[in-house]
């Protein structure tokens, strides 16, 4: 592979942030912050977190002064770089049920599934195209232990009223989609595909248009009550909302806030009808399984495969990625799960390959969280489930300022078990590197174990690392 990002060898494109952008182009980068500034609300990072908050307040109120502020550009991290699975799930839903009691986390739920159609609709009402197909996901078992996960899994949604979900058998799941050594799967409505570039950049360009001032090519090195600092001036304003997600370590004193998860993906070239034929995938879902290092993937609008998945999960020191290149070692090991899902696509062109970081709290549960005494706010931690808990958590935030500010009272949203919720910081350097290596190589070890003995049970040594890890 070549050494700059973005570089292409072996007919593989290798960062150049992602495949999304190279099938849409890149944006063109708003100006910076010309100075210091002032306005109602300052919100601090240009991805789906900050733009959705920055639309649903402008909406709310539209005499509100709202500033983003972005590093880069508006969806340069997990925003232009993930899966594009716009779907219903909530990272830490189970510990909210133990902690608020299991009606508040089914509320939770019911708020996550609405949460799928409320992206939509939106998309559809401000004409922003974003390659959107409500297909479901369906999430696959391969092996006795992988179905034994899928069981309990689909069990466990039905109990917090997930009704419409179906579960399928071999025969079923082949119907849909022709995975390889496939023995079921789990199939919700409460799902949809997208393109994520397309759904930042068009989401941008509507937030502007609603007379949002964004300044991009802009970091903030430090947030503060009532400020928000940068190299060419500070941004004062009542409220400052922090949407940084995995990109908050750059942050003063937020080094171990939330830690930076790497994920990786590659895209194929578009598949022909005939390979297309034999997969099947007609209802476009998006596609995962029960494996404990999960997959991801998804049919794209112009026929590739993009499918995802842990590559190396964590850097030193909370370090990110440059530009979204991966490692050599990690775009062979997606390569071989393709395969391994689709035998009949091993002579099928990986064309791009990039990587990226999504927030991971040290109890790994997703939050929303305005302090009155500050005027502080943040929203973020979805380890990886963040294409749709972004628009929760941005109209739970306009809730909670409008509620603070003397515009509105309480809602169904800012009652949720989400809002509010503190955790502790995750430890230093070099236990939280020394943890999240062990804590991976271990699944892998689970999984291979499972595959190799064919039994039912769930490896030992994946329940070791849930309980270690804090997931569970």
């Amino acid at each position: 592979m070549s050494g700059s990002a973005g570089g292409s060898a072996g007919g593989v494109v290798n960062g150049g942030i992602s495949f999304w952008y190279a099938d849409d182009g890149l944006p063109a980068v708003r100006a910076p912050l010309a100075g210091d500034a002032t306005a109602d609300a300052v919100i601090v990072g240009g991805g789906y977190t900050g733009l959705w908050t920055a639309y649903y307040l402008r909406k709310a109120a539209p005499s509100l002064r709202v500033t983003v502020l972005e590093r880069k550009f508006c969806g340069y991290g997990a925003s232009g770089r993930n899966g594009g699975w716009l779907y219903n799930g909530i990272a830490g839903r189970d510990r909210y049920a133990k902690l608020h009691g299991h009606e508040a986390a089914v509320r939770l739920q019911r708020a996550m599934n609405d949460t799928v159609d409320e992206v939509i609709a939106v998309a559809g009402a401000e004409g922003i195209e974003a390659d959107i197909h409500k297909g479901g996901v369906l999430e696959v078992a391969r092996t006795p232990a992988q179905l034994a996960r899928l069981k309990d899994f689909h069990t466990h949604e039905l109990a917090y009223g997930e009704q419409d979900r179906e579960l399928y058998g071999a025969t079923e799941t082949a119907e849909r989609i022709t995975v390889a050594d496939a023995v079921g799967s789990s199939w919700t409505p409460h799902g949809a595909r997208l393109h994520p570039a397309k759904l930042a950049k068009g989401l941008a360009a509507v937030v502007e248009a609603l007379g949002v001032t964004i300044h991009e090519s802009t970091p903030v090195t430090e947030i503060r009550p009532k400020h928000a600092v940068t190299p060419y001036g500070t941004v004062r304003a009542p409220y400052v909302l922090r949407c940084t997600e995995g990109f908050t370590a750059n942050l003063k004193g937020q080094k171990r806030t939330w830690l930076p998860m790497n994920s990786s993906m590659i895209a194929t070239e578009p598949l022909t009808d005939e390979q297309w034929a034999a997969i099947g995938w007609a209802g476009r879902e998006t596609l995962g399984d029960m494996a404990h290092a999960y997959m991801y993937a998804q049919r794209t609008a112009d026929g590739r495969i993009a499918l995802g998945g842990r590559g190396v999960p964590y850097r030193f020191g909370s370090r990110t990625d440059n530009d979204g290149r991966t490692q050599d070692a990690t775009i062979e090991a997606l390569r071989e799960l393709l395969v391994r899902f689709f035998p009949s696509l091993a002579g099928v062109a990986v064309t791009h390959a990039w990587s990226g970081v999504l927030g991971v709290p040290r109890d790994w549960c997703a939050t929303v969280t305005l302090d009155r005494s500050t005027g502080l706010g943040w929203a973020g931690g979805y380890v990886g489930s963040g294409v749709a808990t972004t628009n929760l958590a941005a109209r739970t935030l306009r809730d909670l300022v409008q509620s603070d500010s003397g515009q509105g009272g309480p809602t169904e949203l800012t009652r949720l078990p989400w809002v509010n919720h503190r955790v502790r910081r995750w430890e230093p350097e070099p236990l939280r590197w020394l943890g999240v290596q062990g804590m991976y190589a271990t699944y892998r070890t689970a999984d291979r174990r499972e595959s190799a003995t064919n039994g039912a049970r769930s490896s030992r040594l994946a329940r070791a690392a849930d309980r270690v890890s804090g997931r569970h």
